[in-house]
C-alpha cells in the first residue's frame, strides 16, 4: 500500500504483521531494544526489518539504524527516509537525497482518537469547522484520525530539515477527498530547501484494510514544488504531551 502514496524515487517496504517466534534484532540494533517490553521489540525489528529491505531496493547494503536523541532514526549517508508501526502494520520508505529533501510516512489505525481532548489539542477551530464538513461529505471516513497522521507524516519530513520543534498549532491541514490529498499551510517559518523557503506543502491519503496511512515529500526541485504527478510534496507538525492517551515520541524509532 505505501508504494501508492509516494513518487518513484522513493524506495518501500511494509509488513502486515511480525514473524513468528522471539525477534532477534540486526547487530548494532540490541541496546536500543535493552528495556523494550516484547510488543516494542517486535515492532521495532519488523520495522528495521523493513527498512534494510527498502535500503536494499536503492542498492544499498544492510546496515544498522539507530535512533538519534529525538528517537528518529538515523539513515546512512546521503540517504532520507521514515519508518512508521501500528498494530497490524509497519513499513519504511527511503530515497537517495540527491532526489528528495525529506519524506514522511505514518500509518494509523482507522479508528476515531481516542478522547476528545486530543482533538482539540490537535487541531484549530478552522481545522475543526473542516472536520466537521468533511465528515458529512464522507461519513465513512475517520477524519480527525486523518489529520493526526497528515500532521505526524509532516513532522517526521520537517524534522531533519530544521532539527526544530513544530507543534500541533503551527500547520493548519486541509483534504480534498476527490483526489485522495492534503494540504498543509505552516503558520511559522519555514526551511529552506536548495535555498527556496517551503511556506506550504501536500500530501496523500489512502484508507483501506482497517489503517489509514498518510505520506508527505520534499522535492528537491529548484523554486517550485512538485505537482501531483510526481507525488506529494511535504506538510507539518506534531507533538503530544507526555502522559496524554496518544503520547508516544516524536520520531518513530
Amino acid at each position: 500500500m505505501i508504494e501508492e502514496l509516494l513518487p518513484r524515487p522513493v524506495a518501500t517496504a511494509e509488513a502486515f504483521g511480525d514473524p513468528a517466534g522471539e525477534p532477534v534484532p540486526f547487530p548494532g540494533e540490541e541496546h536500543l531494544l535493552a528495556h523494550a517490553v516484547p510488543a516494542r521489540r517486535r515492532e521495532f525489528t519488523t520495522a528495521r526489518a523493513c527498512a534494510r529491505r527498502a535500503l536494499g531496493r536503492l542498492g544499498e547494503p544492510p546496515v544498522a539504524i539507530p535512533y538519534d536523541t529525538s528517537r528518529a532514526p538515523v539513515w546512512p549517508a546521503g540517504i532520507v527516509g521514515t519508518v512508521t508501526h501500528c498494530v497490524g502494520y509497519r513499513a519504511a520508505a527511503v530515497a537517495r537525497a540527491e532526489d528528495l529533501a525529506a519524506l514522511g510516512f505514518d500509518a494509523e489505525p482507522h479508528e476515531p482518537l481516542d478522547h476528545t481532548g486530543v482533538l482539540h489539542m490537535v487541531t484549530s477551530a478552522e481545522e475543526r469547522a473542516h472536520l466537521a464538513e468533511l465528515a458529512a461529505l464522507r461519513p465513512e471516513i475517520h477524519w480527525d484520525r486523518a489529520l493526526f497522521s497528515a500532521k505526524e507524516s509532516v513532522y517526521k519530513a520537517w524534522s531533519p530539515l530544521t532539527g526544530r520543534w513544530l507543534d500541533f498549532t503551527e500547520a493548519t491541514v486541509t483534504f480534498q477527498p476527490r483526489t485522495a490529498t492534503f494540504s498543509a499551510r505552516l503558520l511559522v517559518d519555514g526551511p529552506l530547501v536548495d535555498g527556496v523557503g517551503l511556506r506550504g506543502f501536500e500530501g496523500r491519503f489512502l484508507v483501506r484494510g482497517g489503517l489509514l496511512l498518510t505520506a508527505t515529500t520534499v522535492s528537491r526541485v529548484r523554486g517550485a514544488a512538485s505537482g501531483a504527478d510526481n507525488g506529494p510534496d511535504l506538510g507539518a507538525v506534531r507533538r503530544i504531551r507526555d502522559g496524554h492517551p496518544l503520547a508516544r515520541s516524536r520520531g518513530t524509532p
